[in-house]
């Protein structure tokens, strides 16, 4: 290593010297820098007005400085890199020759020859980000006087020290610079290290107008690591009851540790005593140091290689208390079997194991056969199986004592947390085969204050095993909690034959569970997008629902489908028509109303039965349009009215509306046909209303009555003779009316023999009250008695009227126009005369039993009772009278 003195302004390196110099390793260890003149090196101040420069340095825009130092050219510079055991030196000549000193030259050079010295300790931190030098000025010349300015100058390669290029290093150096304290201690950092990178530095140092540049030394960060302490001493036991004091590393290193370890056992005097070293992260310790005063401390360094020990860590103190657990807490999760160890000091007196009970929660003693004797005095208890821990008041966990066997507990305890971590992980992969949405919902109630959920998973590259099992090495998934309390993360991008195992890692301060692994592959969970360009219609002639869609783009496989359909109304009830397979996309569904408008929505999914069924697709709507001809024509009667004046009948023709079942959809029209005796047949077309009229001109004809829409006339359709000889047939024999109710009137008729086929009856009825429409109904000829549903007020006097309908025309009708108010329907019911006589003497024999128990009765209270007349004392006394007793 090598200093040389050059101008304040050269503010570059002089990389055309540095392939004549020597590079040094920085050790893991302190080392001095110190510059030493020999005879032969004077450096003298240049007067003002003088500027120098050395061979191989340059100035920059011409600077020019006075009153500085040079190094002369003729003469040479010695600096030395010391450590504790050799000194590395070289001279640098004016040509900046380089020649390497043997010890014993070296050792002929004096302390006080040296001009400067910094005393310079470099390593990496725990954390493997930060390079840090530390640099402590030990002496210097008097002529080197105020504050020094430094900067750690270093560049970066891939290749190691021999395979450098110290010409190709130029121009990509970078600068950082090291901070004092004013007490001539300087402490430089490199950040965002590289750790098996090779990097070459070297110092700057400014002192008033001089500038120091060190000897060019190189260093790989990973061979200079000083990790952090070791955490979290505690004493733990092992299963054969051993105790060992155990530890934590900082932070995850990338190679392996060793450890030391020491122990105090006098604390005012601050004697230690080096154990041993050791690779493992504990140390089986004698139960003779539990209870005394012993302290202990660790240290740790790379097992391999160079590399710094660490600060001590924090002293343990190994005082034992009276009761010891071991573990004193323990997380766990459902389902899974622990274990505690005891051991028992009762005033300075080691209970023995066997004489040790335990008691959960001081309520309930825990079976012996769950016990186990490590050894004479450690005891070890196992529950299995364990449920969740209720909470109870502020405490979430299940207390464990252990007890002498007089059932005398101590106050200390174990705890023990039992906590559900079945957490249910759901996938789906979206319509384009992208990505992959995972959601997840955990129970809070159920877990400790202070845990902290992640989502672990690991892929690889081959489908799911039957029995997914949590691999050694994973990664983490950033999830964001949603509204409705799931949380949800997405992978992109993702594999689609890959199988990823996920689980949910609850960290909590006592440890850390990890749910039931669960294996996810990205093909199997598909969502599909919605089909699209739904359309709905009822088709014509045929009338059933064609419902229409596109396939989703993604995926390419056969896809299943479901069609859900309704009429459209304020209250939806949905009915499912499920395709297995539609090639045409399309499909014909049987509906009962052709005459509605239906909603229609669609969805798929894999045929396979994998993955999940797609959002329904953007509702589609029918329209109400004609099917088909009207499957019939209207129900129609005739009103006939005298007109005296043109001495004329008027027939007018009255019908219903049809009704959409019959009209398929709508009804544009109705034509009127009308066909006499003479064979001459003609129609009217009537566009509005549901009546007609015409002047009756011939003896019979027939009427008929056809319903008409945008597709065609009903072809169905019925038909009314009306003929002058026929209206005066009389067959019906009598007409009766029995009301019910205000909203039921029972109409019974007989019929005297005839001749004459009966096709129908019409039954009319009317208020005579009030100016209220003729109503009428058409009924069937083989019944005799008909409910007529209507609103009655049955002070109001009614006419009622029965017309036999006869192929040649309508018979002369039977009228009445009162109500039977003494008869009632159910006298016509034969059941009443069969019930009423087994009532009625059913009420005699009840009271004839009643009256022959009662004579019975009497007879036997009276019987043993003696007549007082026939007693002696009784002769002549009046009982009738009333005698008062004084």
């Amino acid at each position: 290593v090598a200093w040389s003195v050059v101008l304040t302004g050269a503010t570059r390196v002089p990389f055309r010297l540095v392939a004549h110099c020597m590079v040094h390793q920085i050790p893991a260890s302190s080392f001095m820098l110190p510059c030493m003149s020999p005879n032969e090196t004077s450096v003298i101040p240049l007067t003002a007005g003088v500027v120098a420069s050395s061979p191989g340095l340059h100035r920059e825009h011409g600077t020019t400085e006075t009153n500085s130092l040079m190094l002369v050219a003729e003469e040479s510079f010695l600096c030395c890199l010391w450590s504790e055991t050799h000194a590395n030196c070289s001279l640098y000549t004016a040509g900046m020759e380089t020649k390497k000193f043997t010890s014993s030259e070296v050792s002929s050079f004096a302390p006080q020859q040296t001009d400067l010295s910094w005393n310079i300790q470099c390593w990496t931190k725990g954390d493997l980000e930060l390079f840090v030098c530390i640099l402590k000025l030990s002496n210097k010349k008097s002529y080197l006087n105020g504050e020094f300015k430094i900067n750690l100058l270093y560049v970066l390669s891939e290749l190691s020290l021999e395979d450098i290029s110290t010409g190709s290093l130029k121009g990509n150096f970078m600068v950082t610079p090291c901070n004092g304290n004013g007490s001539d201690k300087y402490e430089c950092h490199i950040p965002s290290l590289k750790l098996n990178y090779t990097y070459i530095t070297w110092l700057n140092i400014i002192n008033g107008v001089t500038l120091l540049q060190s000897p060019l030394m190189s260093v790989r960060p990973i061979n200079i690591v000083k990790p952090e302490s070791p955490l979290n001493l505690r004493l733990e036991m092992t299963d054969k009851g051993q105790l060992k004091i155990c530890w934590s590393n900082p932070v995850l290193t990338p190679y392996p540790l060793q450890y030391e370890v020491k122990f105090s056992g006098n604390t005012t005097q601050n004697t230690w005593q080096v154990v041993e070293i050791v690779i493992e992260t504990s140390l089986i310790i004698g139960n003779m140091l539990v209870g005394s005063s012993y302290l202990v401390q660790v240290r740790c360094k790379s097992l391999h290689g160079t590399g710094f020990w660490s600060d001590w860590s924090t002293p343990y103190n190994l005082n034992a208390e009276d009761v010891m657990y071991f573990p004193p807490k323990i997380l766990t999760s459902v389902g899974s079997n622990v274990s505690f160890h005891c051991l028992y000091n009762d005033k300075n007196k080691m209970i023995l194991s066997k004489k040790i009970v335990w008691w959960l929660n001081l309520a309930e003693e825990i079976p012996e056969r769950q016990y186990t004797l490590v050894n004479d005095r450690v005891s070890r208890v196992t529950l299995f199986n364990l449920n969740a821990t209720k909470p109870r008041g502020k405490f979430f966990y299940n207390a464990l004592y252990c007890c002498n066997q007089n059932r005398e507990c101590h106050h200390r305890y174990a705890e023990l947390y039992v906590v559900d971590v079945n957490i249910n992980i759901t996938c789906e992969t979206d319509g384009y085969l992208t990505k992959m949405t995972c959601r997840w919902s955990a129970n809070t109630n159920t877990l400790l204050v202070g845990s902290s959920l992640q989502l672990k998973y690991y892929r690889s590259s081959i489908y799911c095993s039957d029995f997914p099992s949590i691999p050694p090495k994973s990664e983490a998934k950033e999830c964001h909690l949603q509204r409705n309390h799931y949380y949800e993360c997405t992978f992109q991008p993702i594999f689609l034959l890959s199988g990823y195992t996920m689980w949910i890692e609850i960290k909590h301060q006592l440890g850390t569970l990890e749910s039931p692994p669960t294996c996810v592959i990205p093909a199997e969970v598909v969502k599909p997008f919605p089909p699209s360009n739904v359309k709905a219609e009822i088709t014509k002639n045929i009338g059933l629902l064609n419902v229409s869609w596109t396939n989703p783009a993604f995926p390419n496989s056969d896809l299943k489908f479901q069609i859900r359909y309704s009429v459209n109304r304020e209250e939806i009830l949905w009915e499912i028509f499920e395709v297995s397979n539609a090639p045409t996309r399309s499909v014909m569904i049987k509906v009962l109303d052709l005459c509605v408008v239906y909603i229609v929505q669609v969805r798929c999914s894999g045929l396979d039965g994998l993955g999940y069924w797609s959002d329904w697709s953007k509702p589609a709507y029918t329209i109400v349009q004609d099917i088909q001809a009207p499957l019939r024509g209207p129900e129609f009667w005739r009103v006939i009215n005298e007109d005296p004046i043109r001495k004329q009948k008027n027939v007018t023709l009255v019908w219903k509306p049809l009704m959409k079942n019959y009209s398929l959809c709508s009804v544009c029209g109705y034509i009127v046909k009308q066909h006499t005796s003479e064979n001459i047949t003609w129609t009217e077309y009537v566009t509005s209303g549901t009546t007609y009229t015409y002047p009756w001109m011939e003896d019979a004809h027939t009427i008929t009555i056809l319903a008409v829409n945008s597709v065609g006339a009903s072809s169905m359709n019925f038909n009314l003779t009306l003929s002058q000889q026929m209206s005066t047939v009389n067959i019906v024999q009598s007409l009766s009316a029995y009301p019910v109710n205000s909203s039921c009137v029972i109409l019974t008729w007989t019929l005297s023999p005839q001749m004459y086929v009966i096709t129908s009856f019409v039954i009319e009825w009317k208020n005579l009250n009030e100016e209220e429409q003729m109503k009428w109904i058409r009924v069937a000829p083989n019944i005799s008695k008909y409910y007529i549903y209507d609103h009655f007020i049955l002070i109001e006097k009614y006419q009622f009227s029965l017309y036999p309908i006869f192929p040649e025309g309508v018979g002369n009708p039977k009228t009445t126009d009162e109500f039977i108010k003494d008869r009632s329907e159910k006298q016509n019911d034969a059941g009443l005369y069969v019930i009423l006589p087994i009532v009625i003497s059913s009420f005699v024999l009840l009271l004839g039993t009643l009256l022959i128990s009662q004579q019975r009765m009497k007879k036997l209270f009276w019987e043993d009772v003696p007549n007082p007349k026939n007693c002696s004392w009784a002769q002549g006394v009046n009982f009738q009278k009333r005698m008062d007793i004084l």
